[in-house]
């Protein structure tokens, strides 16, 4: 027997209409790229969401048709994921970081017929054109006095009806798609539908996740083209929280003028922003009155951002997910008796990727591929499986999930009886040596709370009798002179005696990916053949 329940589809314009009934009100705040301050309501977003709209409509855009996006976190780029999606095309953010090869791979892959991109972007874009075959439209994200000639936005949606009845169809329509970073092989697209970024929308805002709501003020520094800035276009709207985006200022001057000026209580951002803004703090002597709370994701959270941020009254949260989980799969929300603990106490629980969203199961396997234990010691391969968590790749022959239906992560991870999950390494990243794995995460991290460290990153070279050993790469923190010796000594009371790096090199720059995470594949090639001392 079946219940007798409505059928109605879960579509991400549902969201819209309900922050428009319920937010209307609600402040949306852009430093725009053109330099100065953008303020405007939720309800009059929606307006320039059916000017879009109809733009679209009356230039033939079809369902399912994509839409590529080069773009800041700013109003338009919002505009556009709720008019793209409603009309049931589908928005297809690009991370201008993946290198201009890279980028023309995946708007090719995707077959974008319509490209709009930040002012920024334009030397890039004009770089890519001769090698498009799909994009028949390029729109700049600004107004005819900026846009150099170009076909504007502004004047795109100038003359369209500011009203429109937004069309219903499946909830299991493509509503947005993301490539990977791209760091093994080609970027490989995801595939997002209505109903997943919906229900993942409603457990995000769940108190033991993001736990935002009406009054709050969410800056989300990490970027709209990394996994649609955390799903936080849809879940501010859908809990009336004032969204603040950063456009093109992403350094600590610029992130702190809004975090300070707009009263932002929390903010979302990769390690990398994180640690600028805490450099400015402490070269400064600002304080940061209104921030209560920021989401780290990404990578894994170092310890001396945890440390660093509290001085501030700022808690760093962890959380943990994958472009192929559209990507929130947990939250480090403290349970109130460890939240109340002295920081030294409640330290190993914080740096913990945090507890699962409801509806996502996770495991770990071992190498013979059996299901190991959650008892805080065992680590495995960690899988995944949820209602927006990846089926198959985009355009992809190749099986994804395993036989009987998760998703490997990639990651090899512990999870303990609790379900607090701790990422241990990426498994391509973890050094074995003697038999034994080592995480070159939890080396990186300890080495971060050395005040002469700025930047670290940890790898396997050949060793003749262990097989692999660790190398420490580090980048000098501005004023600081550390030697080897000295890092070394450091990490070891810090550190199990087989995970003591067995040299320590300084470079000037450490290569980071489309997302912010150390690039090991480039730090292995820079260190190709690199023999140990003695």
């Amino acid at each position: 027997m079946q219940g007798l329940m409505m059928d109605r589809p879960l579509l991400t314009t549902e969201i819209l209409r309900h922050a428009v009934r319920n937010f209307r009100n609600t402040e949306i705040v852009t430093r725009t790229v053109e330099g100065p301050i953008h303020r405007y309501t939720i309800g009059d977003s929606a307006k320039r969401i059916a000017k879009l709209a109809n733009a679209f409509k009356n230039a033939g855009v079809k369902q399912g048709d994509r839409i590529g996006v080069i773009g800041w976190n700013t109003y338009r780029q919002f505009e556009m994921y709720y008019a793209v999606a409603g009309i049931g095309a589908i928005l297809h953010t690009i991370n201008p970081r993946l290198g201009p090869e890279n980028a023309a791979f995946v708007i090719n892959h995707a077959e974008d017929s319509w490209l709009f991109y930040d002012m920024t972007f334009e030397p890039l874009v004009g770089a890519l054109k001769p090698h498009l075959k799909n994009v028949k439209n390029y729109i700049a994200l600004t107004d005819s006095k900026h846009a150099n000639d170009a076909t504007n936005y502004e004047d795109f949606i100038a003359s369209e009806n500011e009203t429109i009845e937004w069309p219903e169809f499946d909830e299991n329509t493509a509503v947005t798609m993301c490539y990977t970073s791209g760091t093994t092989g080609d970027p490989k697209g995801v595939l997002y539908s209505h109903r997943a970024l919906v229900l993942q929308t409603f457990a995000s805002l769940l108190p033991s996740a993001l736990n935002v709501a009406e009054g709050d003020v969410l800056l989300p520094v990490v970027p709209m083209f990394h996994v649609n800035a955390w799903n936080t276009p849809y879940s501010c709207p859908m809990s009336g929280v004032k969204q603040v985006f950063p456009g093109p200022r992403l350094d600590g001057e610029g992130l702190y003028e809004l975090l300070d000026s707009e009263k932002v209580n929390y903010s979302a951002g990769v390690p990398t922003v994180w640690l600028g803004l805490l450099q400015y703090l402490e070269k400064t002597g600002k304080e940061l009155p209104y921030l209560k709370k920021g989401l780290c994701g990404g990578s894994a959270l170092p310890e001396a951002l945890v440390r660093g941020f509290d001085k501030y009254g700022v808690e760093l949260q962890q959380g943990w997910g994958m472009t192929e989980m559209s990507p929130i799969g947990t939250v480090n929300t403290l349970p109130p008796d460890i939240a109340a603990l002295p920081i030294d106490k409640r330290m190993p629980y914080q740096l913990k990727a945090g507890r699962p969203l409801p509806f996502v199961d996770m495991r770990i396997v071992g190498e013979d591929g059996k299901v190991l234990p959650c008892d805080g010691e065992c680590d495995g391969q960690l899988q995944v499986r949820g209602p927006w968590i990846i089926k198959d790749y985009y355009k992809s022959s190749s099986q994804t999930l395993t036989d009987d239906g998760w998703f490997d992560t990639g990651d090899v991870a512990i999870i303990d009886e609790d379900g607090f999950l701790q990422i241990t390494d990426r498994s391509k990243d973890v050094i074995k040596t003697g038999g034994e794995w080592v995480s070159s995460i939890e080396i990186e991290n300890a080495a971060l709370l050395h005040d002469g460290v700025a930047q670290a990153g940890v790898i396997g070279v050949y060793h003749p009798k262990w097989q692999e050993r660790p190398i420490l790469i580090v980048v000098k923190a501005e004023g600081k002179d550390p030697t080897p010796d000295e890092i070394i000594e450091f990490l070891k009371p810090k550190l199990d005696k087989i995970a003591w790096p067995d040299a320590v090199e300084f470079v000037d720059e450490i290569p980071l990916g489309a997302t912010g995470k150390v690039l090991k594949t480039e730090l292995r090639k820079m260190f190709k053949g690199y023999e140990l001392p003695g």
